[in-house]
């Protein structure tokens, strides 16, 4: 029986990117790019303040106004990435966390939660530390990796990862240098095609 003419097909369907799959709703989707971003949310609430036990509160947030305003997510400007929207919201987010908590202080005749307020910094690239990139990057990573053999996977590793030259691993794995240059191409276009539109 045909799909419905307005449902994607499932071909169709594996071709979206990620991001563009998280905005039709595919629960899968979302658990991938919470699996993704979580970390980098829950850093950027603790290095602007959040007590470590309420940062997964927070985080919820987060992902709840993520989710909400995610169709107005766009990159009308160099140098807009999902991921400086997304710290954007955690700092929002942040923010509304300490103005409840200092209500709350404030109705007890304290002010901690204020000064906190005041000493939250503005985001700025520099929160993201190059080890939080490569994490991010290893994370993308896992979710495509059960997709390929194991030998395709080490051309891939040797030489995008580790910076071998494709000749090297050939000569490793008993294949030709084009085979290396091969795998890895379909390794990192898959990973494009999967969460590019989120990595960047």
């Amino acid at each position: 029986m045909p799909a419905p003419k307005n449902e994607p097909t499932p071909a169709q369907l594996t071709s979206l990117t990620l991001l563009q799959r998280v905005r039709s709703r595919d629960e899968e989707a979302w658990g991938q790019m919470h699996r993704l971003y979580r970390p980098f949310v829950l850093y950027w609430c603790v290095r602007w303040g959040v007590r470590n036990e309420d940062a997964d509160d927070v985080a919820q947030d987060v992902f709840r106004a993520t989710a909400a305003g995610l169709e107005g997510f766009r990159r009308d400007r160099p140098g807009d990435t999902f991921r400086g929207w997304l710290r954007g919201i955690t700092h929002n987010m942040v923010l509304q966390h300490f103005r409840k908590a200092a209500c709350h202080v404030l109705a007890e005749g304290g002010s901690d939660a204020m000064q906190h307020i005041h000493q939250v910094p503005a985001p700025s690239e520099n929160d993201d530390p190059a080890e939080q990139i490569g994490q991010l990057h290893r994370r993308a990573l896992d979710l495509v990796r059960g997709e390929f053999e194991d030998r395709s996977w080490q051309m891939f590793w040797q030489t995008a990862i580790e910076g071998r030259p494709p000749g090297d691993v050939g000569t490793d794995l008993g294949v030709s240098a084009a085979a290396v240059r091969q795998a890895k191409s379909r390794v990192l276009r898959r990973l494009k095609e999967e969460v590019g539109d989120l990595l960047e």
